[in-house]
């Protein structure tokens, strides 16, 4: 086996026979070094022995490395040599050590330190992203809707009322261009302190959700020992956010007839109505605003809505409110529908309540017509539990938990002897015995 010394000239010159498959040219400096020509490719390897068995390894492309090493003026490797890979390999098999699992040993180590790169890197955005898709299916519509409002950048263009205005950047907005791993107590702890005095409601909220957050990113490998699962919870976090106060506003029983007056005042039909439902049902704001016409049964006086807690419940179509539903336009599958929202349903009855509200000297969210009913229902001394199973409340010991089960026909006799006494303080006259659509009741007056 003639040996030459390898120089870019002879390796440029050098062929593979047409006759042969293959060729080699060793080299005379380095024993084993030598260039292998195929068809159209030459490639540096390297042959030797390990443990008496014969081991022939691949360096690389002759185009891509040089014979001997080249370095640029500032000393970094320009092309590397295939000499110095050469003596490399021999000094691994001189420690009986096989190169090729010494460099499957160092790819892995590498690995190791970029998967630790990377995952050090990791944005809390990130991972809040994957959080929102990964727990999505477990939330309802408005929980992941609080996820989306607090962490959002803000600056978007929105109407409100007549007016275009920017969205306002959420509380948590600030966090999501952070590395996770900057996440500490120490800032949260900061930035509580600058956010609680401008919005201490929805820093409270926010606070609530980063919990629940960090503790997830604590339970999923790829997070884990990134953050510190307890890092919101500290005390001086929860003084700064504080808690929330109990609220109180109601309807009295005497300021029944003036709500109702103004109420159906209100231009907006569907949004009349839907106050008007809200209060007489007892039901929570998203229970109601995501009726569909599916959902209500005129036949048997059912509602079927949607559910905190339990997915969903069935509750008694009292006579006033399906008298009102009946007249409500079929504009889409909602009942309480809209032509401008881009759901196809109501989206804010606040504005026209607030509105109604401020003309009849009240002050009153629209969660305080669900006090207000649970409140009203002690006038008529109505059992607390037929009441809580109306508006959908948990059940409470272990009697309501696991015995009583009331069917709906029970609770239609509580709900609408409710009903008839709150338009009776309301001076609202109407005939319960009217077929639902036929008539409709408005301001104490009958109209076909």
């Amino acid at each position: 086996m003639a040996r030459k010394k390898l120089t870019a000239p002879r390796i440029n010159s050098f062929e593979c026979p047409s006759d042969k498959t293959q060729a080699f040219l060793w080299d005379s400096e380095v024993p084993g070094l030598a260039v292998r020509a195929t068809a159209g490719k030459k490639v540096y390897i390297y042959q030797s022995r390990l443990n008496g068995a014969s081991l022939r390894l691949t360096i690389g492309d002759v185009n891509v490395w040089a014979i001997e090493e080249f370095r640029g003026t500032n000393g970094i490797v320009a092309r590397p040599g295939a000499r110095q890979e050469a003596r490399r390999l021999q000094a691994s098999i001189d420690q009986v050590r096989d190169p090729r699992e010494v460099k499957a040993e160092v790819t892995a180590a590498d690995e190791g330190k970029r998967a630790t790169t990377k995952r050090q890197a990791v944005t809390f955005n990130e991972a809040w992203q994957a959080y929102l898709i990964e727990r999505r299916p477990h939330w309802g519509e408005l929980h992941y809707l609080d996820h989306l409002k607090l962490s959002q950048a803000g600056g978007e263009p929105r109407k409100r009322l007549r007016a275009i205005v920017k969205t306002t950047a959420g509380p948590l907005a600030e966090l999501m261009p952070m590395k996770l791993s900057n996440v500490t107590p120490e800032f949260i702890l900061a930035w509580a302190k600058r956010e609680s005095p401008k919005r201490p409601a929805r820093v409270r909220l926010a606070v609530r959700l980063l919990k629940a957050f960090l503790r997830w990113c604590s339970d999923e490998k790829a997070y884990t020992g990134l953050v510190n699962p307890d890092a919101a919870s500290t005390k001086k976090v929860r003084e700064i956010a504080g808690t929330a106060k109990i609220k109180n506003d109601n309807i009295q029983r005497e300021q029944l007839f003036t709500w109702f007056e103004h109420v159906q005042k209100i231009p907006n039909q569907t949004i009349s109505v839907y106050l008007q439902c809200l209060l007489l049902t007892g039901a929570r704001r998203g229970e109601i605003g995501t009726l569909k016409w599916e959902d209500i049964n005129f036949q048997w006086r059912g509602l079927n809505m949607k559910d905190k807690a339990r997915g969903r419940r069935e509750v008694p179509l009292t006579p006033y409110v399906a008298h009102l539903i009946a007249g409500l336009p079929k504009r889409n599958e909602w009942v309480f529908s809209s032509t401008t929202s881009k759901s196809g349903r109501l989206a804010e009855p606040s504005i026209a309540h607030r509105r109604a509200c401020a003309a009849a000297g009240l002050v009153l969210t629209l969660h305080g017509l669900k006090r207000s009913y649970a409140s009203l229902c002690e006038w008529l001394d109505i059992p607390g539990g037929i009441s809580a199973q109306i508006q959908g409340h948990a059940p409470q010991g272990v009697r309501e938990q696991n015995y009583v089960r009331r069917p709906l026909d029970l609770l239609r006799v509580h709900a609408d002897k409710i009903e008839a006494w709150i338009l009776e303080q309301a001076g609202i006259e109407f005939d319960a015995s009217v077929k639902p659509g036929s008539l409709r009741v408005v301001g104490g007056s009958a109209t076909n």
